[in-house]
């Protein structure tokens, strides 16, 4: 498993993990009951506070992504990865709307917003 965190994100690190995790959940890089590390052992390797991993490995599982065993550690759950994936699209759809209501508000054409998503989108 790879995380990488960037200081200069305005995203919290605490999200920058449970996206990259996601990511590599999603994407089958991290196959189900595949083992986290587990909370204490994340956050010495990338030198962080263990409650922001502690509230990372929660937002993971309450998403759906991970379940955590008491006593043994964090796995990767065995949920379907094409519900995993629409749920992902409707969260990208909702964030979408928003953005397509703002555009409109603000007379922003909808080449104008367009343009934005696709340099967003090859920035990522």
């Amino acid at each position: 498993m790879k995380i990488i965190i960037s200081n200069s994100s305005d995203k919290p690190i605490y999200e920058q993990i449970t996206s990259q995790i996601k990511k590599q959940i999603v994407s089958g890089e991290l196959p189900e009951g595949f083992a986290l590390p587990s909370m204490r052992l994340l956050a010495k390797e990338l030198r962080i506070s263990v409650i922001t991993t502690k509230r990372a490995y929660t937002d993971l599982e309450h998403d759906g992504f991970i379940e955590t065993v008491t006593g043994k550690g964090s796995f990767v759950a065995g949920k379907n990865k094409e519900l995993i994936k629409e749920q992902q699209l409707k969260l990208a759809e909702e964030n979408i709307s928003n953005a397509v209501e703002i555009a409109k508000n603000y007379g922003i054409t909808k080449e104008e917003l367009a343009e934005m998503l696709v340099l967003l989108y090859d920035g990522e």
